[in-house]
């Protein structure tokens, strides 16, 4: 029996805001910080015979949540919706609601069509009616947004290509939303530039709601005090400057080069961190390269050498393969270069699996794991997994890993608790699509302790008692009890 004793887990923390963003929002909006610019709004949705009475509801209420978001108004947002099938019916005029409360009332009495797929006709309509000075939209000016938000779940049945642009020409930005088996194609045919802000995907109008908080930020263009309101990413002083921020550090501590994280005299502790990656077919090509640029993103945040951060990744599906173990790469741009050549597996989700190949073959010496350090596993997925996970997260934690969670799209919150570590609601998060992960990624940031000289002393304790272990177990071996 190998003799075991507690060793110090170092701190691994997530530095940022606590509350969340319709919090921060929230805040932003009742101290005034947040300085919308006076918009026309119209909302495009699309209410074809493959949008379920259930899942129309589920629009409803997102559509209701960013309304309860705008500062609605004769002089601030209107807002109109415009539903359509084969044919398009003006459910809300800008002219007609001009209260939040009649808004909502209004939307939700609109009923689907539950027809065809005309998303081409619905935004000519948009353009020439909904958007027209008779329906209460404002006479064109740099003053006034000019904006349309296009929720569908399908393939149209015109072409909307042309009048997209023609849209666009008219000073109408437009954000697309896809749900499903929407064609992406067409989302990009009919999105402003740049496509990666005003393209969005889905997988079910079950977690549309999600993006609630995507449309309250892009309708509060200014926030005069980013400090205040909890929206920057500096590890610990914020300093308000006339419409941004700068970062400063405690007494003591010096700002790093990346203008936001903060060190001291003694340096960082050493750390093992290692990716544990979906690539499932869920999560589609285009996903995929997102998932790597936030890898990369995260370890942006880390101070990797051959002393200090190691870090080794592993993708999973049917499968699990370690696409490079620990130590390996020894600098950020090696590193980097790696993932970014990592080939996605495209197939089942076998979350179970790769936890049990994470505790059992990733995180020891011969696969460059060191003694002494701390053991950070980062778990990503999209989905429900195909296979058990209990089992296999408890025996990571019991092994002494630090275990954190990352959800996107159709992931189960109840699985992502389950990986992650105690305390829960610190080691795991869920975000409704991909494009918002690097969010997850500013708050994700693996630091050692408060005082690096503190965490120095810890590692070198916890190797002292390691080492003990091992002459402990040698004696053992060659004279027995």
């Amino acid at each position: 029996m190998t003799p075991t004793v507690p060793l110090f887990l170092l701190l691994l923390g997530l530095i940022g805001a606590q509350a969340t963003f319709d919090q921060r929002m929230a805040a932003a909006m009742a101290a005034g910080l947040c300085k919308a610019r006076p918009t026309d709004l119209v909302f495009i949705v699309d209410s074809s015979r493959s949008v379920r009475p259930s899942e129309f509801e589920q629009v409803k209420v997102f559509l209701t949540n960013v309304i309860n978001g705008l500062n609605v108004g004769p002089n601030a947002t209107r807002v109109g919706v415009v539903n359509y099938a084969s044919r398009v019916k003006n459910e809300v005029s800008m002219k007609t609601h001009r209260t939040k409360i009649a808004l909502v009332k209004a939307v939700s009495k609109i009923e689907p069509l539950s027809t065809g797929t005309m998303t081409g006709s619905a935004i000519q309509f948009a353009l020439n009616v909904a958007f027209s000075e008779a329906e209460g939209a404002r006479a064109k000016s740099p003053d006034v947004s000019k904006v349309a938000i296009i929720v569908t779940d399908g393939r149209p049945q015109d072409n909307v290509k042309d009048v997209a642009q023609r849209a666009r020409d008219a000073g109408i930005e437009i954000f697309a939303i896809g749900v499903g088996r929407v064609d992406l194609t067409t989302l990009r045919q009919m999105a402003s530039e740049p496509l990666d802000d005003h393209v969005d995907y889905v997988e079910s109008y079950s977690v549309i709601e999600k993006l609630t908080k995507k449309f309250q930020e892009a309708f509060c263009d200014t926030v005069s005090d980013l400090c205040a309101t909890g929206d920057h990413d500096c590890q610990q002083v914020c300093i308000s400057t006339p419409g941004s921020y700068k970062c400063a550090c405690k007494d003591g501590f010096t700002l790093n080069n990346d203008g936001r994280t903060c060190s001291a005299p003694c340096g960082n502790a050493a750390i093992d961190a290692v990716f544990v990656i979906d690539g499932s077919k869920s999560v589609r090509p285009e996903n995929f390269e997102l998932v790597k640029k936030w890898i990369n993103q995260i370890i942006d945040k880390l101070e990797v050498s051959e002393k200090n951060a190691h870090v080794g990744l592993v993708q999973y599906s049917s499968t699990v393969k370690t696409e490079f173990p620990l130590g390996q790469y020894n600098n950020k741009k090696a590193l980097k270069e790696a993932v970014k050549k990592m080939d996605y597996m495209e197939r089942g989700t076998m979350t179970g699996l790769a936890l049990h190949h994470t505790a059992d073959n990733v995180f020891n010496i011969a696969q460059g794991a060191r003694p002494g350090v701390q053991k950070v596993a980062i778990v990503f997925t999209d989905g429900r997994s195909q296979d058990y996970i209990g089992d296999a997260a408890k025996k990571a934690k019991n092994l002494g890993l630090e275990m954190y969670a990352v959800g996107v799209g159709n992931a189960l919150e109840s699985e992502l608790k389950q990986i992650a570590s105690e305390p829960i609601g610190d080691h795991y998060f869920y975000t409704a699509d991909f494009k918002a992960m690097s969010e997850i990624a500013k708050k994700l940031q693996i630091n050692k302790c408060e005082d690096p000289c503190e965490c120095d002393s810890l590692v070198k304790f916890q190797k002292k008692v390691e080492d003990a272990l091992q002459a402990l177990n040698k004696k053992y071996i060659l004279y027995g009890d």
